[in-house]
């Protein structure tokens, strides 16, 4: 019922809305820089993120998706858009062949390479540089805790 609502008080209500402003702003902020510098999306730079920092420079697409915090379907779109770019390749895995497994390209791993100085610096811009290290260390708790509580299944 509407009218049993546990209201936000003042300063709850504050600190949501200061939340939910960073939530649709910032990625926006993130997605910018990237396209404008590199023509990817946020998205596509976190896929071939994932893809470089993987043994073999691979991952099953199941769990590129959970690194991304994308679903399969969202996934498999972008990376058919990052294999027409020649950035990625998928082939069945080896030991499941009805498993999907995504890698990361030469030409794709020198690309994401020549895009991550700037997507660093638009990071240390406008979140690590603003906040003392004591913030940065109290950011990450919270963002940890409300994940475990969105996403229980993932590591943080």
């Amino acid at each position: 019922m509407p009218g049993d609502a546990q209201w936000l008080e003042r300063e709850e209500l504050a600190t949501w809305m200061s939340l939910a402003a960073l939530l649709f702003k910032l990625p926006g902020v993130l997605d910018y820089q990237l396209q404008r510098d590199s023509g990817l999306t946020h998205f596509e730079y976190l896929v071939l993120a994932g893809l470089s920092e993987s043994p073999g420079r691979s991952r099953r697409m199941s769990d590129l998706a959970g690194f991304a915090n994308g679903s399969l379907s969202r996934l498999s779109h972008v990376v058919k858009r990052l294999e027409q770019r020649g950035f990625v390749e998928r082939r069945p895995a080896e030991d499941d062949g009805r498993i999907t497994v995504a890698t990361i390209t030469d030409s794709g791993y020198e690309f994401l390479v020549a895009a991550a100085p700037g997507h660093v610096a638009t990071v240390r811009e406008y979140v690590v540089d603003v906040l003392s290290p004591e913030q940065l260390a109290q950011l990450k708790d919270i963002a940890d805790t409300i994940l475990a509580k969105v996403d229980p299944g993932k590591d943080c």
